[in-house]
């Protein structure tokens, strides 16, 4: 039996409509806090997030069962984890030591210890939220943000880039991703010889010290210069290679003993479903590390992979000075002259150019008042910018290469200057961004890394949207002073 928030009033718990955000703060989460506090003391709005949460986290299940965590616990605590940019255990001791996060979730009792957390609880509630359900309550933040800011009839000047959201992955070769796919597959190897009874397994740390030292072996010779480099490599490759064989065999027939095992249930099939993973990512990089070291063929980019454990991961080159290759996936964002961002999307395996049409299209399909729309010469091809002109006022997208006449003329003139000037302001939303967590993302899976990255866009529009609330009620409270 979830509720939304605790409905009866606790002696010795300040309501959370009372408590106090400190004003002058440099700290990046007392405007998000604030923020938080508007949302909860606020009707409508409340009525509304409430609404979407609920129906997300509780479903068409009745009001039975055993209370779980409250609705607004989880959803200040998802904001607070990206606003910090923290880890789960940095959110354990947040959520049980930090007065003022307490007081906003409505726990901290002045009297006795009041409501507490346990890590895994936290892991198993904080990921209950999902994408749709927090780019919807986004999307009213971003409206409610809008009625403090925008003047009646202004209009929207949006201006959009992508920059890379990295996946939490090592460096990829084809050696140390056979390296992982080995490992993975003994430590399930390892539980089920715990768990299940599994023969044949007792020398699994054997096999990792084993695997590791033939890995380093191979690595070495591939970056030595000395004499019969060539020679040395294949010794070393065909025992790295010859060990990994040796494993995959021993391991599909423990996994054919486990299939017929007495003991066999949803969770060992689970552990099986996952080791088959394991045994083809090792067939894989069996295959690609034969052809590329023994045999001297070039392996084509499409039949790579770059993580085994993050296997969506891609490699991106942007041309950067300080970051040639970075892996995992652009993120598009498109935000307002106020800074807010209003769309964001994970792109995967796509050209900036790509994005333009999808894009207009998002934006023109919520917003009616666009005025501008500002784009780097990576969105550029004329057909994009024939097609945009149509449908918005002024479309700032410089041309790549050499400028014809009609061309130099619009782009010197003074609104398109100015407002591509302002086009350079989305790098410090980005920046900022990579500072509310999104910067390399922790949590493992596709679907996964899309919820943090909405929890990111989320956690950034509070900040944005609380900072006007604490600027707007200092102003109050100097006017009433004077």
């Amino acid at each position: 039996m979830r509720q939304r928030f605790s409905l009866q009033q606790t002696l010795g718990i300040t309501p959370i409509a009372e408590v106090a955000i400190p004003k002058n703060s440099r700290h990046e989460l007392a405007p998000v806090l604030a923020a938080l506090q508007h949302i909860f003391i606020t009707p409508e709005l409340n009525e509304r997030v409430f609404a979407l949460i609920e129906l997300k986290i509780k479903g068409k299940k009745q009001d039975t069962g055993r209370t779980g965590m409250d609705m607004w616990e989880i959803l200040v605590l998802a904001v607070v984890r990206l606003t910090l940019n923290a880890n789960y255990d940095a959110l354990h001791h947040f959520s049980n030591f930090d007065k003022l996060i307490r007081q906003i979730m409505g726990v901290e009792n002045r009297f006795n210890e009041g409501k507490t957390y346990g890590l895994q609880t936290l892991k198993d509630n904080v990921s209950l939220l999902d994408e749709q359900t927090v780019n919807q309550v986004n999307t009213l933040v971003v409206e409610t943000a809008h009625q403090f800011v925008l003047k009646k009839k202004e209009t929207l000047r949006i201006k959009s880039d992508t920059y890379v959201l990295e996946t939490n992955v090592h460096f990829p070769t084809d050696l140390n991703l056979l390296w992982d796919a080995c490992r993975k597959a003994i430590d399930v190897m390892d539980h089920c010889r715990k768990q299940y009874g599994l023969q044949g397994w007792r020398k699994h740390k054997l096999w990792r010290s084993s695997l590791k030292s033939s890995l380093r072996s191979t690595g070495k010779a591939c970056a030595s210069t000395g004499k019969n480099k060539e020679t040395t490599i294949k010794t070393q490759v065909s025992e790295y290679l010859r060990l990994a064989d040796e494993l995959g065999e021993k391991i599909a027939q423990s996994s054919r003993k486990l299939y017929h095992s007495p003991a066999f249930d949803v969770k060992l099939f689970a552990l099986l479903e996952g080791l088959s993973y394991y045994q083809e990512m090792m067939a894989k990089h069996i295959n690609l590390i034969e052809r590329r070291l023994l045999k001297g063929q070039t392996i084509p980019s499409e039949e790579k992979v770059f993580s085994v454990v993050e296997p969506h991961t891609e490699w991106i080159s942007k041309g950067k000075a300080n970051k040639k290759v970075e892996l995992g996936h652009k993120l598009l964002i498109a935000t307002d002259q106020y800074h807010f961002i209003l769309h964001h999307q994970v792109i995967a395996g796509k050209a900036d150019v790509a994005l333009t049409i999808p894009l207009a299209d998002a934006l023109l399909s919520r917003y009616d008042n666009i005025e501008s729309l500002s784009l780097d010469k990576g969105f550029y091809s004329k057909e994009n910018k024939e097609l945009l002109s149509l449908y918005i006022p002024q479309l700032v997208m410089p041309k790549k290469g050499k400028l014809n006449a009609a061309e130099k003329q619009e782009e010197s003139q003074k609104k398109f200057k100015k407002l591509r000037n302002h086009h350079s302001a989305v790098e410090s939303n980005i920046n900022q961004l990579e500072h509310n967590g999104l910067d390399k993302c922790p949590d493992k899976g596709l679907k996964n890394y899309k919820r943090y990255v909405s929890l990111g866009i989320l956690s950034y529009n509070l900040h944005r949207l609380g900072k006007l609330l604490l600027a707007a009620q200092a102003a109050l409270e100097t006017r009433q002073a004077a």
